[in-house]
């Protein structure tokens, strides 16, 4: 009867709340009737969640204890009755716990001992003992699903050059739903990310896992090491190839490169995106260097990045991850094309973003960017005018005039605005591809092509360059009649720009990854911006 007349106090002073907010609306509306009509606000309906089975009140001074507006609403929206008196549930919530390390999370931060110490003995608990179960299961869980699809960490308070929406979801309209499921379990599973490369992660931090404990002393660096070298850290080299499991154990390690040890290197460095032409330098020794430690640490910071990433990348995407130097097109989760990209170097890094491309131009000018500007091509004309003409660029003022090389002055510099023509000199090469983002960067072709030769091409001032461009421009315009190979030659050989509308949708996603897994093999790359031991370090 306590339970009953509680539970009838709480309802007549909601609608005694609602008459009050009634009553103020028609007040004010009528007051302000004689000037401008306005819709009366409707009331706020609170949707109720419906408990099952032999609840227990829930003390609002128990809620008070938690920091959480999320577990206060919770508990408004049951009418303070508790909702895990299904063994079941409890058990599908306290087993995805248990597994959390799997996510790269981990149980602690769950509270799982104590909610196990509580489940052990949900039997013969009290009525106040299991209302406190309840709520902190119900803590742990929002605080779970939170953390499993959109991250710990919040990224646009931590990088300036990231563009990234959170990932939005009502945590207590999730839970309701959950309560109504037959397979809370199942619901569990499809909050989690399940994108390819996140999959990955999981696998590749199942299979380091798996290695023992290592102790290696650091490897020094001095020369460059190949094939039939003598040298007394080849033995070392040697240990970490097994260890990494490149090649077979053997009962004594000679200081000897022999060509066992170097097609072991070659397979290492294949797999940490180094040239992999066996030659022992600082890249392959800097990554050999790295533990099991050091290398967990960076699949749980990519784990958690991807939390971050969208959920729905989309039908058909561009994809760039920036430290594997890599575009691919997706469509219907089949790999449609891959090109080589260079990106910003360290001083000037790409940044990650989501958009959607809107279009080709063929034939672009190239209006220099800020930072460009100051930084680059300022100081080249102050040191020799004749470099307007070397990269075939022209100077506006404010009022759009033109001013020649011998008018430009210093002191006016910032305040001109600099155009480089299309043509063979132009940064952007024959083809730019456009996306709406407030970094104003994009895809574009590149005057030099060598660079895709290079193994390591963090080289430009932020924007993404592609190799094959002409080819991507003939895929994402996709009309073989009207824009074929050659149709689309003809018009880059007359150097006149042209914009062409992107009719299909297409979404882009520039991200940041330096792990993942390959057939069960794990893959490294270089974390060219230090992202990652800074991101484990604030986990």
């Amino acid at each position: 009867m306590k339970s009953v007349s509680t539970d009838m106090l709480i309802w007549r002073v909601r609608i005694g709340q609602f008459f009050i907010v009634v009553l103020f609306f028609a007040f004010f509306s009528c007051e302000k009737e004689v000037k401008k009509q306005k819709p009366i606000p409707k009331p706020i309906v609170i949707p109720l969640i419906q408990v099952q089975g032999k609840s227990v009140m829930i003390d609002t001074v128990m809620l008070n204890t938690y920091s959480s507006k999320n577990l206060k609403e919770f508990y408004l929206y049951t009418r303070y009755r508790s909702v895990w008196q299904s063994q079941k549930n409890r058990n599908s919530i306290l087993e995805e716990l248990s597994k959390a390390e799997e996510e790269g999370l981990k149980s602690s931060h769950y509270n799982y001992a104590s909610l196990i110490k509580y489940e052990k003995k949900y039997a013969v608990l009290k009525d106040k003992e299991k209302a406190k179960y309840d709520v902190l299961l119900t803590h742990s869980f929002q605080k779970f699903i939170l953390h499993l699809t959109r991250g710990r960490m919040n990224p646009s308070y931590m990088y300036k050059n990231w563009d990234l929406k959170q990932n939005e979801i009502d945590i207590n309209e999730t839970l309701a739903r959950m309560l109504k499921s037959d397979s809370l379990g199942y619901k569990i599973k499809q909050l989690k990310p399940n994108h390819l490369v996140y999959k990955s992660l999981k696998k590749a931090l199942a299979i380091l896992n798996s290695y023992p404990e290592d102790d290696f002393n650091p490897i020094a660096f001095e020369n460059k090491i190949i094939l039939n070298d003598t040298n007394p850290s080849v033995v070392d080299i040697k240990k970490r190839l097994i260890y990494w499991k490149e090649m077979e154990a053997v009962d004594s390690l000679s200081i000897i490169y022999d060509s066992e040890t170097m097609e072991a290197v070659q397979k290492f460095q294949s797999r940490h995106g180094l040239a992999a032409d066996g030659v022992i330098g600082k890249g392959t020794v800097d990554a050999l260097n790295f533990s099991k430690r050091q290398r967990k640490s960076q699949i749980l910071a990519n784990l958690e990045r991807w939390r971050w990433f969208p959920k729905d990348l989309g039908d058909e995407y561009v994809l760039v991850n920036i430290p594997d130097y890599k575009l691919v097109i997706v469509k219907a989760q089949d790999t449609m094309r891959t090109h080589k990209v260079v990106v910003g170097r360290d001083k000037r890094p790409t940044p990650v973003l989501s958009s959607k491309l809107n279009s080709v131009l063929l034939n672009p000018t190239w209006t220099v960017p800020p930072t460009i500007l100051k930084e680059d091509v300022i100081p080249a004309i102050a040191r020799n005018r004749s470099y307007l003409a070397q990269t075939n660029m022209k100077v506006y003022n404010r009022q759009g005039q033109q001013v020649s090389a011998s008018n430009w002055q210093l002191s006016n510099a910032k305040s001109y605005r600099y155009v480089q023509s299309p043509g063979s000199f132009n940064s952007l090469g024959m083809v730019k591809f456009t996306f709406p983002n407030r970094f104003s960067v994009y895809l574009h072709d590149t005057n030099h092509r060598d660079f895709f030769a290079k193994q390591k091409r963090c080289l430009s001032s932020g924007c993404v360059r592609v190799d094959n461009p002409l080819k991507l421009a003939q895929y994402l315009l996709d009309d073989q009649e009207s824009w074929d190979a050659e149709k689309i030659a003809n018009i880059v050989e007359t150097q006149k720009t042209k914009n062409i509308k992107i009719s299909k949708e297409v979404a882009i996603h520039i991200l940041y990854w330096t792990a993942w897994s390959e057939n069960n093999r794990l893959i490294f790359r270089e974390d060219i911006y230090n992202l990652d031991a800074d991101l484990y370090g604030k986990l």
